[in-house]
């Protein structure tokens, strides 16, 4: 099979999983499928090992997320992601490969959104991740590694992308450590147990150029890159989840999600102080509000929150720079810059996913 045939097999797999895939993000999360490794507890990160794929998983992604800043003042985001999807357990050669790949990148400020995706295939070279040196691209997409020796894989790096209308050129250089996710890398998803293993690195500091239209705009900003592979880390009933990461101008970081079902939902917080020690939180500790939707791609998305986290006495009001930061890609989703203020300031991104 081409490559082409690939990204038709690709789309048709994520077609052929049906709607609840789709509210469920990239592969149907929820979906249980034999024969695929799942998460273990007793298993902790191992790097630079961990920053490459695990093909006995059927789902992954690198997903790097930054706010930025023209000289102007002028806010922007950008977004870089790779994900990883297996049709069996395991790696081969050439086309007898089971792993397909899909890239999304984003460009955005508070008038315009402009997104690019990209489908392809392990096995020919056309996508893939090398842990050591670490190099995750595909097609001309690239997130490489030029940190220094001795230093962890994903302490800096370069990374490009483009589409129709814009492009980004950004360096990333970490000022603090990788973070484990919820219990020392094993991340709990639902009340039923499913889980991910999931790190992060939120600590980067960002230079470089974005390109919208023929203007090109040097930035600064901040970047935050998560880790994450399971199997099914969704529970059936579960339709969509919204995630954030706040940065506070004080130093700090907050990672917290809410899955939706047909009650309250699953929440999951963590909180990092500026020195990147990690305290997770016990479920429900955080709380999630919607405050006001608007009209987004024909859905009705919620664009401004209240978020609570009383153990750590945040208590901030969540604004979109631009609810109109929608990726209309093969799996629909939100995906953009937020701005927070109240018991504490800062900035950061949210995904939010299911909105049908």
């Amino acid at each position: 099979m081409d490559v082409k045939g690939w990204c038709t097999a690709l789309c048709m797999v994520l077609a052929l999983a049906g709607p609840a895939a789709h509210a469920q993000g990239f592969a149907g999360m929820g979906q249980a499928v034999e024969g695929f490794a799942t998460p273990d507890p007793d298993d902790r990160l191992t790097f630079p090992a961990d920053h490459g794929p695990h093909p006995d998983f059927r789902i992954e992604w690198w997903y790097l997320t930054a706010t930025l800043t023209g000289p102007d003042g002028i806010n922007y985001g950008a977004q870089w992601t790779l994900f990883r999807t297996a049709l069996r357990p395991g790696e081969a050669a050439g086309f007898a490969s089971p792993q397909l790949w899909m890239g999304h990148a984003a460009l955005t400020s508070a008038e315009t959104h402009l997104f690019a995706e990209k489908l392809g295939r392990g096995g020919v070279g056309q996508a893939g991740v090398t842990p050591a040196p670490f190099k995750a691209w595909i097609d001309d997409w690239q997130m490489i590694s030029r940190a220094a020796p001795g230093a962890d894989a994903l302490s800096a790096l370069d990374l490009n992308a483009s589409g129709s209308g814009f492009s980004y050129a950004l360096a990333l250089q970490a000022e603090g450590p990788l973070v484990a996710q919820g219990d020392q890398g094993y991340s709990v998803k639902s009340a039923a147990g499913q889980a991910s293993h999931y790190y992060s690195q939120p600590f980067y500091t960002v230079t470089g150029t974005i390109k919208f239209g023929d203007q090109d705009i040097p930035v600064t900003g901040q970047a935050w890159l998560d880790r994450e592979w399971s199997s099914q880390p969704l529970a059936p009933d579960q339709t969509g989840w919204d995630w954030f990461s706040l940065i506070f101008d004080d130093g700090a970081r907050l990672m917290g999600f809410r899955l939706r079902d047909a009650g309250a939902g699953y929440l999951s917080a963590t909180w990092i102080d500026a020195d990147g020690t990690p305290t997770p939180m016990p479920p429900g500790a955080l709380r999630l509000t919607p405050l006001e939707t608007a009209s987004v791609a024909g859905r009705t998305v919620p664009v401004r929150w209240h978020v609570e986290l009383p153990q750590k006495s945040v208590d901030v009001t969540v604004t979109t720079l631009n609810p109109q930061a929608f990726m209309q890609t093969t799996v629909p989703y939100w995906e953009g810059p937020i701005r927070f203020t109240g018991s504490h300031a800062g900035r950061g991104y949210l995904e939010m996913t299911g909105y049908e």
